[in-house]
């Protein structure tokens, strides 16, 4: 089986000098390599394809067969890397809680492995009759939720 850390490293240095990063690596036991990787401004497929060639270069089919796939992470996958986080904020997210509730709202920061999602929502006020509908901010932990991810909107 292809090590994992082989192609990691490889990857990286591809990536060296580059603005893209890495999201995620997956090989299958039948020696298929899944490589994702992603960019502020989106992915190209001629940088995936030179990213593909590169790792083929440096892995030797004759010593282990395998199947090499190359691409960006998805448009409203969940998140893997706090780049990702990084290049959202000020767009709108969906969190999934470790509870299994869902929060949208717009991702105001990442610090560490923190984020804030500031949510629109009644908030009761005192010596107010009816709730009044407020920005409300939301701490979470990327280690302890489902997921988050980019909300698409067609609005």
């Amino acid at each position: 089986m292809i090590d994992k850390n082989v192609v990691k490293k490889l990857v990286d240095e591809w990536l060296q000098d580059k603005e893209y990063f890495l999201v995620d690596i997956q090989i299958s036991q039948d020696d298929r390599i899944v490589v994702e990787i992603d960019h502020a401004d989106g992915v190209w497929i001629e940088d995936c394809a030179e990213l593909s060639k590169y790792i083929e270069e440096h892995l030797d089919r004759e010593e282990e067969d395998f199947e090499l796939e190359v691409g960006s992470a998805g448009l409203g996958q969940p998140f893997k890397v706090e780049q990702q986080y990084l290049n959202n904020i000020g767009k709108e997210v969906e969190v999934l809680t470790a509870e299994g509730k869902k929060i949208q709202g717009v991702l105001k920061s990442v610090d560490g492995n923190d984020f804030v999602v500031t949510v629109n929502e009644k908030v009761k006020v005192e010596g107010k009759k009816r709730p009044v509908k407020m920005d409300v901010d939301h701490t979470f932990q990327m280690d302890n939720i489902k997921y988050t991810k980019y909300l698409i909107s067609f609005k």
